[in-house]
């Protein structure tokens, strides 16, 4: 088995290569960003349980985009009357929300 020279090379002299980065606990995510003020697990607060988000768009494979697009500018309408405020970059990044988002789909 012939192992690529660039890799005996970077093991040889102990290089570190770039860790691949880890998200931190979307749970933690989601609350710092205050999406935990109107929203729980297992239950409806203001807004819809994280759980019943996710059985409403399980089989919408453009969910993701559609959930941070309605994060960013708000939404009105869906879940019932009460609006969900637009939440700003500041509060979330765009990274960040994305694993918000995946992980209250995976619910």
């Amino acid at each position: 088995m012939r192992i690529p020279g660039a890799v005996l090379l970077v093991a040889s002299l102990g290089v570190a290569l770039p860790a691949v980065t880890c998200a931190a606990d979307p749970a933690a995510l989601a609350s710092s960003a205050g999406c935990a003020k109107c929203h729980a697990p297992n239950a409806k607060l203001l807004g819809p349980a994280y759980h019943a988000i996710a059985a409403k768009y399980a089989k919408d494979a453009a969910a993701p985009a559609r959930l941070a697009q309605a994060v960013r500018t708000g939404s009105k309408g869906t879940w019932g009357p009460v609006p969900m405020p637009a939440t700003d970059a500041k509060k979330i990044g765009d990274a960040d929300l994305n694993a918000v988002i995946g992980w209250i789909l995976r619910q």
